[in-house]
Order: C-alpha cells, then structure tokens, then sequence
C-alpha cells in the first residue's frame, strides 16, 4: 500500500499513542507499504504548536523533517495542482489542511490513513 498519513495519525505514531489502531499501526510498521508525510501536517504541527493548541509536540514541531526521516517515511510537498484540487472540493469539510491531504491522496493515488470518516464523502481511499 502507499499510504498518506494524516496529521494525527502521524503524531500517534510518533508519540507511541494506542488511539492509533492496531492494524493502522501494523500497516504503518510494514516495510512493504510505502508511506509518506505531508508539507501540509508539517504545517499544522509547526502552526498548532506555536498558537498552544498542541504543547505536546514541543520536540517535534522544530523538528518535523528529522521525524520523517528518522521513520523512513517520504516527505510529500505541494504542488500547485494539488492546492488548486483542494480548493475546489465540495465544502463538505472547512479545514485547510484536511482539503490539501484529500487531495493529495486522490490526485496521487495513496491511501489515507485517517480516523475522519468524513473523508470517505470525497471518495478518497481510507485506511484505518
């Protein structure tokens, strides 16, 4: 599988935290299944921790890239399709970095690994 995690399932696994599924957290674990961060949760970590809405994250929020690579994830930046396919989803869900990770995922064929089952209204493919 090539999986795309979202914010939370990427600092659940960070973090060790057991709200993270166990069959999330053995796909994860999984060599065979490529897995990738998004520039978009990088943003939300950095963003969230520096307005106090995410004070756990104080080790990782400087330092986000080191984490992707230190789990053998993929960093996943942003094209410019991509931030114009979030913009015109339906607005079924208002968060900014939600709308960029479902579209993300749809345009680049990954699976998202994500407890919102919102998500699954825009038909984007959803493990968890």
């Amino acid at each position: 599988m090539r999986l795309l995690l979202d914010t939370h399932a990427f600092l659940w696994w960070i973090e060790g935290n057991r709200r993270l599924p166990a069959r999330v957290r053995r796909a994860i674990g999984d060599d065979g299944n490529a897995k990738f961060v998004s520039a978009a949760s990088a943003w939300e970590i950095t963003t969230k921790y520096r307005i106090g809405k995410l004070p756990e994250a104080s080790e990782l929020a400087p330092n986000v890239a080191d984490a992707i690579a230190d789990e053998g994830f993929e960093e996943l930046p942003i094209s410019v399709q991509e931030g114009a396919r979030a913009g015109a989803l339906p607005e079924l869900h208002r968060d900014p970095f939600d709308r960029i990770l479902i579209a993300q995922a749809i345009l680049n064929d990954l699976t998202l690994v994500s407890g919102e089952g919102l998500f699954d209204q825009y038909g984007v493919q959803r493990y968890w």
